[in-house]
């Protein structure tokens, strides 16, 4: 290849990060590399060099003959192109995942631009019986094996090699590896300019070891859940928020490199890829960066002004202009017949044109006035759009009064103002624009006509006003709107992800609201003309009655009557009242009866929960099959009341997007959306566990690996063969793969004593069987019945232990005298706690050979009571038996009231009165929130009960401001 010689020479460098990938340089090389490194004769002469493909087995080495000695350029070609066969032996498809290591402590950290050492084992199988130690001094292109080696192990990196990390040092005692470290590049599908792991790490503040992880568990297709809670020791301990962060990261990336490599091609094909072009390409990291790149090469009607310009042949006049300004003369382009060259000025600005487009689009120059954006006070604006104040709808322009005059810092702006701005906009109520100051323009114009752009050669007064002119243009004309399109982007792309993490959050508390179990709830859809309807369930969420009753036309005292004997008859104390139509009146009927004493001798209560998506459960397919036989109003009603017995069975047959706990959720992009939510939907119902022998069909498809299919077989298994006995009977399920099996069974528990239970049941029935019958007369009867009592259960299937840490386990229990039998109970945690204390959580998992992480997890499945549910450390809902009203309201009164909903800008807060009140952000500090609770974040989310105190009651407006006094 004709670039060997010059990396020969400059051998002792490290190799730039700028240097085009590989996959190119075999395809076509650029033309100025060629003529500066290469004879034109060579260049007639080089035979075309075929595509890189994958890493093929290298040929025995031919013996040095006269005509060997010829080829020995074109030898070092052929292993610089096959640079990946000593790195990625073929018989090793396993990726190796980065781990710190303790052993490494004392090594020095790798930078990321050297060149890694190749192991010796490759150095033998790649070239035996060369000279190991050649110089590269000679002006000729060297053959010897390590220049060879190096170009490899430029353009790829040994997975095998455990790169240096510390590890709980005394220096590092939270265990935090060291940052910058080598070894962390990954071979994508489609090779750019930036590594993919370092640009991860940029964007999302996660360590590089960390990112490069992570890069591989998703390329296993691992799940967020199984890699949150089984693998943490290679993600630093990051949670399921984060990890979400970093693979939604790390599709764009992947998004922007496939669009890269497309227009690359496409652009190839067309014949209008440059060398130049090629480079800027392949510097983008961002959709914006590659549309402003690749925009003008795109098929058009008219082109770009500087492409007309240079179909005019103006394009070696500008060139000219910046590199050999005294023998240009312009008046030679005149011709006076053709348009665009009919005199100097048309001249002048086609020249202009094709400056302007050369500034635009260089690298340089752009990093510059950016980061000299960074320096100034950017502001966006907003105001009330000439159109709309004439003939716009007073109510809609009045929702955003905020914001007719607004300015803000773009640095200190909020992610709901940027949303509230670009909704507004989109309704044609609002103009909005970003505001770069004077300076901004003023310090590039000066800088490109003096430094960057300063021609080699002294100018004529007539150029020197032709590039200023030529630079103020490409300011003024792509510079700026570039610059205003990038901070719009940026700003929208910020508040978007907000949002969809905001929604996220909420719906993760809301999911996991602390489930009312033990008793019979009523649910009351509330309507007015339709009557309200009732649904009584029991304990086990049984369809026990369904009602409709007539409360507000004039039949309340009589309905009254039906009410009191329905629940005396099913001894049901909880009312559970959905929040739509009618819910106030409904709520202070009930409220009413219950002051009176109306029900005695029950105590009976009442809440009120979100019916947010009911209804449109209630005509699905879902809902038809559940409960063919009821009418889909009926429908509703068991919805609600199962919304507070069991809030995440119940809530996860509703579309996320449809519960309604986020922030412009309708103005965010849909596909980052929905995937966010079912993730978070998957992570709950992971996190929860779900007992394989009685979960539905719908919850069973949220569990991670699981999905529609695999749900629906497992069902079928389960009808047809009977309730599994362990998780190692999952295998036997169609569908279910290792991989699938491994992500889902440490989230699928089973219930020892219904198994023991339906075991000896078996056992009984095998024997009797056996008895009666005369020898061989069961056949394969008998046979199928002998392999189902061979099942046997195994207690720690009841726990959040995985099968892959059970010999761990079972290890854990020897050291400790402890039996599987007692797992839960509480001579069990005494035998952990005394072998704890005397070895340390550290030196126990040294002695068991795993990490503190999974040690830690197996203790907590040891010790966690049967039955133990994670939603009991979350709030239940709020129940009551009086009401206040909106006018009772006073300036000053504390309250108690349950979080709604949770944004940016403050959280909502149910206090009784039919309208939630809001706390304003500001309000919300770490000494007012609880010490006990553990949080990811400082906010609030929603179902949590807190103390109020109203500061503002706007009657109008029908709004309430609230103080946070405490949470309770």
């Amino acid at each position: 290849m004709s670039s060997l010689p010059r990396r020969v020479k400059s051998e002792p460098k490290a190799p730039t990060s700028e240097e085009l990938p590989s996959f190119l340089n075999s395809t076509s090389e650029s033309e100025e590399e060629e003529e500066e490194w290469e004879p034109k004769s060579k260049i007639a002469r080089r035979p075309r060099l075929p595509k890189k493909t994958e890493a093929k087995p290298k040929k025995a080495a031919a013996p040095r003959s006269a005509v060997a000695r010829k080829m020995v350029k074109k030898v070092a070609i052929k292993e610089e192109m096959d640079a990946s066969l000593p790195i990625a032996p073929v018989e090793d498809k396993k990726m190796h995942l980065l781990k710190p290591k303790e052993e490494n402590a004392g090594t020095k950290p790798k930078s990321l631009n050297r060149i890694p050492e190749v192991p010796k084992k490759m150095e033998i199988n790649s070239f035996q019986g060369k000279n190991q130690s050649s110089s590269v001094s000679d002006e000729k292109p060297s053959t010897s094996v390590p220049v060879v080696k190096q170009e490899k192990c430029e353009e790829e990196f040994v997975f095998d090699e455990q790169p240096s990390k510390k590890i709980k040092l005394s220096s590092c005692p939270e265990g935090k590896p060291v940052k910058n470290l080598g070894g962390n590049k990954i071979k994508e599908e489609f090779e750019m300019n930036w590594d993919i792991v370092q640009a991860l790490s940029e964007i999302t503040n996660v360590e590089p070891w960390v990112c490069a992880n992570l890069i591989r568990l998703f390329q296993e297709e691992n799940t967020i859940p199984f890699i949150a809670r089984y693998r943490k020791e290679l993600i630093n301990n990051l949670e399921a928020d984060a990890l979400r962060e970093v693979q939604h990261a790390l599709e764009e990336l992947r998004t922007v490199a496939k669009k890269t490599h497309t227009m690359i091609q496409k652009l190839k094909k067309e014949g209008k890829l440059s060398s130049c072009l090629l480079k800027g390409l392949l510097n983008c990291r961002t959709l914006e960066e590659l549309d402003h790149v690749s925009s003008p090469y795109k098929t058009g009607s008219k082109g770009t002004k500087a492409q007309r310009a240079k179909q005019l042949g103006l394009e070696p006049a500008a060139l000219s202009l910046l590199q050999n300004p005294v023998e240009l003369n312009l008046f030679s382009y005149i011709k006076p017949n053709t348009k665009g060259l009919a005199n100097i000025q048309e001249v002048e600005a086609g020249v202009q044109h094709i400056l302007a487009d050369i500034f635009a689009k260089d690298k340089d120059t752009l990093d510059f006035v950016r980061k000299l954006c960074q320096k100034r006070y950017i502001s966006i604006q907003s105001t009330l759009a000439k159109v709309s104040s004439k003939n716009g709808n007073e109510k809609d322009i009045d929702k955003f009064q905020l914001y007719h005059e607004f300015s803000c810092n773009i640095k200190n702006i909020q992610h709901h103002q940027i949303l509230a701005i670009n909704r507004g906009e989109n309704l044609k109520i609002l103009t909005v624009k970003v505001n770069i100051p004077d300076g901004v323009k003023n310090e590039f114009c000066w800088w490109c006509v003096n430094e960057r752009w300063r021609p080699k050669q002294f100018l004529k007064p007539e150029f020197m006003r032709l590039l200023q002119s030529s630079v103020e243009d490409a300011y003024k004309r792509l510079i700026y709107p570039l610059l205003c399109r990038e901070f719009r982007s940026k700003l929208t792309s910020d508040a978007e992800k907000e949002s969809v993490m905001m929604f996220g959050r909420n719906l993760r508390q809301l999911l996991l609201t602390s489930p009312v179990r033990g008793r019979a709830l009523m649910g009351v859809d509330p309507g007015y003309k339709h009557g309200c309807k009732l649904a009584i369930i029991s304990p086990t969420s049984q369809i026990l009655h369904t009602d409709v009753v007539y409360l507000h036309s004039g039949q309340g005292f009589r309905e009254a009557e039906k009410i009191k004997r329905l629940l005396l008859q099913y001894n049901c104390s909880t009312v559970v009242i959905g929040n739509g139509t009618a819910c106030r009146e409904t709520e202070a009927y009930f409220a009413d009866l219950i002051m009176k004493k109306y029900f005695a001798p029950l105590d009976v209560v009442y809440c009120i929960v979100s019916e947010a998506g009911a209804s449109i459960y209630s005509v699905s397919p879902e809902a038809s099959k559940e409960m063919p036989d009821l009418d889909p109003n009926l429908r509703s009603a068991v919805s609600i009341a199962r919304r507070v017995q069991d809030p995440l069975a119940e809530l996860v047959k509703i579309e996320p997007k449809h519960i309604g706990v986020g922030m412009y959720q309708h103005d965010v992009s849909q596909t980052l959306l929905k995937a966010t939510l079912d993730s978070v939907v998957e992570e709950c119902v992971s996190f929860v566990g779900v007992d394989i022998n009685i979960c539905s069909e719908i919850l069973l498809r949220h569990i991670a690996g699981l999905n529609t299919n695999r749900a629906k077989n497992i069902i079928e298994w389960r009808e047809k063969n009977g309730p599994f006995i362990n998780r190692e009977q999952l295998k036997e399920v169609k569908g279910l793969g290792p991989k699938t099996f491994q992500q889902c069974a440490g989230f699928i528990r089973f219930n020892q004593e219904y198994i023991k239970t339906f075991c000896s049941n078996k056992k009984n029935e095998l024997g009797s069987r056996t008895l009666l019958t005369k020898a061989g007369a069961l056949g394969k009867k008998k046979s199928k019945l002998a392999s189902c009592a061979s099942q046997l259960p195994n207690p720690l299937d009841q726990t959040c232990i995985h099968p892959e840490s059970y010999h761990i386990a079972m290890r854990f229990l020897s050291l400790i005298g402890g039996n599987a039998n007692d797992i839960g109970k509480s001579d069990m945690q005494q035998k952990v706690n005394v072998v704890i204390q005397k070895e340390g959580l550290e030196g126990t998992a040294k002695r068991l050979n795993t990490t503190v992480h999974t040690l830690q997890l197996i203790i907590d499945g040891l010790t966690q009571p049967e039955g133990y549910d994670i939603r009991t450390d979350f709030d239940k809902p709020d129940f009551k038996r009086s009401i206040v009203c909106f006018e009772d309201l006073s300036v000053g009164a504390v309250l108690t009231g349950k979080v709604e909903n949770a944004t940016p800008f403050g959280v909502f807060v149910d206090i009784g009165v039919g309208k939630a009140g809001l706390i304003p952000v500001r309000s919300i500090t770490e000494a007012k929130l609880s010490k006990v609770k553990k949080r990811r974040s400082l906010g609030l989310g929603p179902g949590e009960r807190v103390e109020v105190k109203v500061l503002n009651v706007d009657i109008p407006r029908l709004r309430i401001t609230l103080d946070l006094i405490r949470v309770l």
